[in-house]
């Protein structure tokens, strides 16, 4: 994925306001220390948070009537 665009996020996500605060919500994790989900060479956290969107990496799950955003762990096996 040469760019990433919004389009490509609103194939996972319902609304773009969802998609807004699901990145934001994942640049907040990444900056906390959290691994990236997708490979990214010098791309800012906001890139790569809506890269790991549009892979389907990040999702989210509601719990007790709010929303809190899990990331999906890799089905692959080396």
């Amino acid at each position: 994925m040469a760019r990433i665009t919004i389009e490509d996020c609103l194939k996972r996500v319902p609304n773009r306001f969802l998609l807004v605060h699901m990145a934001a919500k994942r640049v907040r994790q990444i900056r906390e220390g959290s691994e990236y989900l997708v490979s990214a060479s010098k791309n800012e956290d906001i890139v790569v948070s809506l890269r790991e969107i549009a892979a389907g990496k990040v999702f989210i799950k509601e719990e007790d009537k709010e929303k809190v955003f899990i990331k999906q762990e890799d089905k692959e096996t080396d």
